[in-house]
């Protein structure tokens, strides 16, 4: 993540003050990041689900993020919490319903029954066949690019 999430929303001076200092409690769940916000006498009543979207807490389902301009406090406390924008990205489901493979696992011995993925030194079936696509492993490991076919 290179850029600061907090670039890409708009707030007021007052909504950041608040995502500082109200006591909010997180939660990663498979589509977002549960807020709580443990100032209440209530929090059960006050918490909602942020989605992350390319690092960035694009949505909430509190009435303020719907009825206002610009990034409701829940919104930007998650934004200024780095690790959890990090977390977020990183566990998000993917398209087939699962989760993004890490570099680490994607690089495993398939022998060594981790990870499911062959090692980047092992020979593939997509490398002996000239011009065509690359299988899925060898995209995932770097061995190979779309951009590599002809």
């Amino acid at each position: 993540m290179s850029t600061n999430p907090l670039s890409s929303l708009e707030f007021t001076r007052r909504t950041a003050k608040r995502a500082q200092y109200e006591a909010f409690e997180y939660q990663l769940t498979p589509e977002g990041v549960l807020v709580r916000n443990g100032s209440h006498a209530n929090p059960d009543e006050h918490e909602y689900l942020v989605t992350v979207t390319n690092g960035v807490p694009a949505r909430c389902e509190c009435p303020a993020d719907e009825h206002y301009k610009g990034a409701c406090k829940h919104r930007v406390a998650v934004a200024i919490r780095r690790p959890i924008i990090q977390a977020a990205t990183e566990n998000q489901l993917i398209a087939d319903g699962g989760l993004p493979v890490k570099r680490a696992d994607r690089t495993q011995d398939a022998s060594s029954g981790e990870g499911g993925q062959s090692s980047p030194d092992s020979e593939c079936w997509c490398e002996t066949s000239e011009g065509s696509f690359p299988c899925w492993d060898c995209v995932q490991t770097g061995r190979r690019s779309l951009e590599d076919c002809e």
